[in-house]
């Protein structure tokens, strides 16, 4: 943001450290002399001392960046840097090139440039002020100053105009208007700038402010809501994304067009800010600086987006060191959603001091405070809050200091009046944020009302999340206000701790409203029947607020419920239950995304954990909103359908129902259901059909797919076919079914995943099948690519093909795989350590071998064809990704059908998976059947390859 204090000093001092100007200007004249006869020739020779001066200060001023940390510092001295390189360009044109043409114009630079700031990547804008209608002369000089730049490799916006052209443009175009506002002189004719200066000033300013503040909140609003409304993306956008450098921009503009300032420092001395708020406004201007010059510098483009890649080299560059409990990156990008959060805070300042202007009463303001038309008066009991307008807004100014549970009530009375929050309340109330002490913590009321605000039927989420902005929500609960601004270097989770743990809250408010059936049926119908929802809202609150110890957080979570749940009011039993849930808030999500759901000891063990049906209710809730909550397209049908199978044979055994005999009577029943389905055909035909296939087939498969699956095998069988495959497309699951009969033998599934990798499909879930006679029945989702059916169809078709062509011999598929995957390069922006785990505890008739690692392609091939190469038989197998990480579980067997028993042949086993998995084998050759492409987040492949029931 312009100063004044540092354009003083950039007039008089400049930045010598990062160019010597007078030998910059000696260099420019003896290239001048060198070609006095002919000045055209000197341009090649004026190109390459720019091109070296500019690439030689920019090295300088990331050397200092990397010394002194000042984003700002950076960013004036590349600007100071591009002023001299333009005023040295003008004076070649002007006196050397073409000293006979009239050029009384004026070199002006707008947008950020204007402020006096570039970021390395920053594209340069300037406006060329014209004093009358542009002669030839003039126009061949402003194509000498942009050539040169456009030639020097940098991204030039520029316009041409009168004073009168300016002031005519700006009346009726906004962004026009707000460029202008940052006019700032580079060269030339100084009085052409000083003249546009004053007539925008009277002509605009004066009778346009009401209109222009609203323009900038609307297209602040705007702005905010395409990068998703929340400042807690974990890959946020430095210029543009709420709390950003733009919504600094925007505070500028709004200052420096009601208020009448160039400088914002001015707002401290009108009373808008306060000098701690100012030091703020400083701080947080400087840090965002830094990290989009660091940005800049390390992507050498202008990237403003602070993606994953990209995190770990900025918090290197900035000095970060990890701490138990979080990496660098993470306390980095702690910090950096701190200050946006503070940025917020300033926002909310300047808006209440624009009220106390009656900017509201200005014709024309509308957009931000034109909904709001009811008349100041009182709240029902309470003296201390009114009504404004729609608003809750404080009685006076001593509300906070008078009773310090005023912090609670105030949200509490918001929530129950559906009042919005006035901006004058809120600046009040963050200057006053140092009262909530440990006797407001400890207050019995307050504790009651922010349950209360917590377990609300209306929107519990709006008026935390409303808390959490002000920082009034870390402060009651010291325990959340450590995981605000907390990010998980991740790419499965998509928002801060604090913003996930309040999503989760509205996730589970929206059930109970009913508005998420169709969505979860299962927990719309449980929600109804459970006895307790406090502890559910309590649980859901805090089943995170542990992240970032060294102690699993699960653990820990327990631990800081155990002691804030009693504060809250719960009683003992409500605590024990809080506490469990927290405790085994991943259980279910892991075990019905990583453990065979048909193997009896699954469900048996799962059961013993949870005891009882109240908890296991509680459980599915949590865990639906939990997934919900951790970002766009985490939560899909396959998830759902995994939890309400292990819902329901949970349930069946905590009745005592789970065992043999009843599995056997499920699956008669199964199986005359879809002899019936099939009444129409032969019946010899039909029951040989039914028979072929197994039961865990019977069990899992609804019944709809078994009758598609049997009629498809019979038209294959009739038309002769030993291959053969199918497609159906499902918008609503977003996901491509491609199904695929086949031969059986131990490499299909590496085969089959190799074939979806070679075809770019993403695999989301799959099933695969043995049926009688030794055919293999393989049911594959793949990520949906296309909106329209139509080309959906096609694309599932050339995949499906892939597979025919592979699995009957016409191509080969390492080829097929090493050409789609060759150029690409490796990704390391994360780090997973491999780890294999062989138990034989988990099951009574295999052992598990679970997986955990980074993602790849052909991860998934790889593994299975290790396991074949092992001798070993994979009885069904689990692949899910979280983000990057891959955790792959296969319920296995030796040849003879007996479980992996002596310790020698489980450590050559997990040694050889390990090196496999590990990242040192990228380099080496392709291995027999590479697999599957490394998927979108986040994926959850089931794998069914049952044992023969005969």
């Amino acid at each position: 943001m312009q100063q004044k204090p540092m354009q003083a000093e950039r007039a008089t001092a400049g930045y010598p450290e990062i160019l010597d100007v007078t030998a910059l200007s000696d260099s420019v004249e003896k290239i001048a002399h060198d070609n006095r006869s002919k000045p055209e020739d000197g341009r090649a020779a004026i190109l390459a001392l720019f091109k070296q001066v500019n690439q030689d200060g920019r090295d300088k001023a990331r050397a200092i960046l990397n010394e002194d940390g000042s984003g700002m510092g950076c960013a004036r001295r590349i600007s100071w840097l591009q002023d001299q390189l333009l005023i040295q360009a003008y004076r070649y044109a002007t006196q050397y090139m073409y000293p006979k043409a009239a050029a009384d114009i004026a070199v002006t630079s707008v947008g950020g440039y204007g402020r006096g700031t570039l970021a390395p990547g920053s594209d340069i804008d300037l406006l060329f002020l014209l004093p009358g209608k542009q002669g030839a002369g003039t126009q061949k000089i402003i194509e000498f100053v942009l050539y040169l730049l456009w030639d020097m490799g940098q991204k030039v916006g520029h316009a041409t105009r009168t004073v009168e052209e300016c002031i005519r443009l700006s009346r009726t175009d906004i962004t026009i208007r707000t460029a202008i506002l940052e006019t700032r002189f580079i060269c030339g004719n100084e009085a052409l700038e000083r003249e546009l200066v004053a007539r925008f000033d009277k002509e605009i300013v004066r009778i346009t402010g009401p209109e222009f503040i609203a323009a900038k909140l609307a297209e602040r609003d705007d702005r905010h809501q395409r990068s998703g409304n929340t400042r807690y993306l974990v890959e946020p956008n430095v210029k543009e994304g709420k709390g950003g450098i733009r919504d600094l921009h925007t505070l500028f503009w709004i200052t420096k067009y009601f208020y009448r300032v160039t400088d914002t420092a001015d707002l401290v001395k009108l009373g808008v800010m306060s000098r701690s708020e100012y030091a703020l406004f400083q701080k947080s201007e400087d840090f965002l600086w830094a990290v989009r010059c660091h940005l800049h510098f390390v992507t050498g483009k202008a990237e403003d987006r602070l993606s994953f890649d990209n995190q770990r080299e900025v918090a290197d560059a900035l000095g970060y060191q990890p701490r138990p409990g979080l990496s660098a990156v993470e306390r980095f990008m702690k910090h950096y959603f701190l200050v946006a959060k503070d940025v917020g805070d300033l926002t909310r300042i300047l808006c209440a001091a624009l009220e106390e202007q009656q900017v509201k009463e200005i014709p024309g303001i509308g957009g931000m405070f034109s909904r709001f038309s009811n008349r100041r008066r009182k709240i029902a009991g309470t003296q201390d809050f009114v009504e404004d307008k729609g608003r809750i807004d404080v009685a006076d100014a001593e509300v906070f200091k008078r009773d310090p549970v005023n912090f609670i009530r105030f949200f509490h009375f918001a929530d129950v009046r559906n009042l919005e929050l006035h901006p004058n309340a809120l600046k009040s109330l963050t200057r006053s944020l140092s009262r909530i002490d440990d006797a407001l913590r400890d207050n019995e009321e307050a504790n009651r009302l922010f349950l209360d605000i917590l377990t609300s039927r209306r929107d519990p989420a709006l008026i935390l999340r409303r808390m959490n902005e002000a920082g009034v929500l870390g402060r009651f609960i010291p325990e959340f206000g450590k995981i605000v601004s907390m990010m998980q270097f991740s790419m499965y989770h998509h928002y801060t701790v604090d913003e996930h743990l309040i999503r989760s809250v509205e996730a589970l408010s929206n059930i109970e409203k009913g508005t998420e059936a169709e969505a979860h049926p299962l927990a719309d119908s449980l929600i109804r029947t459970i006895e307790d929802r406090q502890v559910l809202y309590v649980a859901m609150l805090l089943h995170d607020i542990a992240k970032g110890r060294p102690e699993d957080h699960s653990i820990a979570g327990a631990k800081v419920a155990r002691k804030l749940c009693p504060r809250f009011g719960l009683t003992a039993k409500q605590t024990d239950t809080v506490a469990w849930l927290i405790e085994e808030h991943l259980t279910m999500s892991m075990v019905a995304q990583t453990r065979d759901l048909n193997d009896w000891k699954t469900i048996s063990d799962f059961a013993s954990r949870v005891q009882s049906m109240e908890r296991l209710k509680l459980l599915v809730i949590l865990t639906v909103c939990d997934i919900r909550a951790v970002g766009p397209g985490v939560w899909n049908g396959w998830k759902g359908q995994l939890i309400r199978m292990l819902y329901y044979e949970t349930e069946l055994h905590l009745a005592g129902g789970f065992s043999e005999i009843s599995r056997t009577e499920r699956v008669k029943v199964a199986r005359d259901r879809l002899a019936a389905a099939l009444s129409d055909w032969p019946e010899q035909e039909r029951m040989a059909y039914v028979r072929m296939h197994y039961n865990p087939y019977l069990l899992s498969v609804p019944i709809e797919d078994q009758v598609r699956h049997t009629q498809f095998i019979r038209e294959a069988d009739r038309d002769g076919k030993v291959l053969a495959t199918m497609v159906r497309t499902d918008s609503f699951r977003a996901i491509t079914e491609i199904t695929v009969l086949a031969p059986d033998h131990p490499r299909l599934l590496a085969v089959i995943a190799g074939c979806c990798a070679a075809a770019g499909g993403n695999i989301v879930n799959a099933q695969i099948f043995t049926t009688a006679f030794g055919r293999a029945l393989d049911t594959i989702h793949i990520s949906r690519q296309f909106k329209d059916d139509e080309d959906e169809t096609r694309r599932a078709a050339t995949i499906s093909k892939t597979i025919e062509d592979v699995l009957s011999g016409k191509r080969r598929l390492p080829e097929v795989i090493a050409t789609r995957t060759k150029g690409k390069k490796k990704d390391k922006t994360f780090v997973i350590s491999p780890t294999v785990t062989i138990s034989n505890m988990l099951s009574n008739r295999f052992s598990v071998i679970e997986v955990e690692c980074l993602d790849r392609p052909g991860l998934l091939s790889d593994i299975t064809s290790m396991l074949a190469d092992l001798s070993l038989d994979i009885a069904s197998a689990l692949i899910t990704t979280f983000g990057e990480k891959v955790i792959d579980t296969f319920y296995v067997t030796d040849l003879t059908g007996e479980k992996i028993t002596t310790d020698n042949r489980q450590a050559l086993i997990a040694a050889r998976l390990k090196s496999v998995i590990s990242e040192e084998l990228d380099d080496q050759k392709p291995r027999v059947a590479p697999g599957v492409v490394a998927p979108l987040p986040p994926k959850g492949v089931v794998v069914k390859t049952p044992v023969s029931d005969k």
